[in-house]
Parts: structure tokens; C-alpha cells; sequence
């Protein structure tokens, strides 16, 4: 081979090298302009953990949360009872403390009679 073909050759070469990234990369680059719309796709198992976990947390205080807000003093309404007492001797007096005692003592909603077991099942302390 003489100087020419070989450094001809080498020039092919090259240009070869020089010119295909750059043809790869705008290949690369007009594939990479396409817009997509595309959404992740849903995943409920994370979120429902997440959620299960802090609803004791939410919900705690919420059941400890002194209703009213005089219990213990002396300017408390619910600290007032009503009382009957029957005729017949064999029969309790009736009163209003079993419903109110437990607001008046400075308790929350899992403290009252019929709301208490419903609060049982609500998560948290």
C-alpha cells in the first residue's frame, strides 16, 4: 500500500468514528424528545399500611379528650344531679350521675356509658 491509500484509509476511518456518535446520539435524542403519558401505575398496599398504622395515633386523643371543659370546678354544670327516689322500697333511687359522672370527673368520650363501647373499637389508647 502506498502513503496515500493508507493515510486515505485512515481518514475513512476517521470520519467513520467521528460521525456515527454523533448520528447514534441524534438518534438518541429524537427517540428521547417523544412525549409520553404516562401514569405510574397505582399501589394501594403502601398507602392502606400507612394508614393503618397512624389511625391509633389520630385517633387516641381524640377518645382522651376531656369533653367538658369545667369538670372539677365548681362553676361545672354537669356536677348537678337530679335524683329520684320511688315510693316502693325495694326499688334504687334513680339519677343522673351514671351519665353524667364520668364528664364531670374529667373524662372523654370512651368515659360515657354507651359511647364507651363503641369507642373500644376504634384504634388507639
Amino acid at each position: 500500500m502506498s502513503l496515500t491509500t493508507t493515510s486515505g484509509a485512515l481518514a475513512a476511518l476517521g470520519a467513520a468514528l467521528l460521525l456515527t456518535p454523533a448520528a447514534a446520539g441524534a438518534a438518541v435524542a429524537a427517540a428521547a424528545a417523544e412525549p409520553t403519558a404516562q401514569l405510574q401505575p397505582t399501589r394501594v398496599g403502601p398507602a392502606l399500611g400507612a394508614l393503618g398504622s397512624t389511625t391509633g395515633y389520630v385517633t387516641g386523643p381524640v377518645k382522651d379528650l376531656r369533653l367538658d371543659p369545667f369538670a372539677q370546678s365548681a362553676a361545672d354544670p354537669l356536677n348537678n344531679a337530679v335524683a329520684v327516689e320511688p315510693d316502693n322500697p325495694g326499688m334504687r333511687p334513680v339519677s343522673s350521675t351514671a351519665v353524667t359522672g364520668s364528664l364531670s370527673d374529667g373524662g372523654g368520650a370512651k368515659d360515657l356509658p354507651g359511647l364507651g363501647l363503641l369507642m373500644g373499637a376504634v384504634p388507639g389508647s
